[in-house]
């Protein structure tokens, strides 16, 4: 590969990483090449983007966009590497979770993920990635939530005759207690 060539790579990397907030770094070196092309069907079904390039070539992106925020990273940066870009910070562990159940294997191996910031080191890392909640999953949580006391009052309201009942009471009361 010519210098020229490196650095036409570099720079398509460095897309990637500033286009996606999420990436996996997998090992792929056991698969064949038939299992590397069905990986790649179900990345592109999935809108996962796969790349695979040397580890000397990802660092030096990572590097060039930001060696702090990379650093976690680097370390994995061994073997036979495939990057998986997603704008769904889960799919990919998914994706590798039904293609090793599929293929009734232990391939390809997670060594880090990098999710919004954060660093997820080693394959043991794939169970909590594939829990990992979406963006729109959570806000539609935290919607839920402040709806919920504001639904409790409109329902007690609409009960209508069992408050208003009660509120009657209290006003009763209260000028005999004076």
């Amino acid at each position: 590969m010519t210098k020229e060539q490196k650095n036409e790579a570099i720079e398509v990397l460095k897309e990637k990483f500033n286009q996606y907030n999420n990436f996996y770094v997998t090992n792929t070196e056991a698969l064949s090449v038939a299992q590397v092309n069905k990986l790649r069907k179900i990345c592109f079904d999935k809108n996962v983007e796969m790349k695979v390039a040397k580890n000397t070539l990802i660092k030096k992106a990572l590097e060039n966009i930001d060696s702090a925020k990379y650093s976690g990273v680097f370390d994995s940066l061994n073997g036979v590497t495939a990057l998986l870009f997603s704008e769904n910070a889960k799919e990919p562990a998914m994706i590798i979770s039904s293609f090793r159940t599929d293929s009734k294997g232990d391939k390809p191996v997670l060594k880090a993920a990098f999710i919004d910031t954060d660093v997820f080191v080693g394959d043991d890392q794939l169970e909590a990635l594939k829990t990992l909640k979406s963006k729109q999953d959570l806000i539609g949580e935290i919607i839920g939530l402040l709806q919920s006391p504001a639904k409790n009052v409109i329902s007690g309201l609409n009960a209508g005759g069992k408050l208003a009942s009660l509120i009657k009471a209290l006003e009763d009361r209260q000028p005999q207690e004076a």
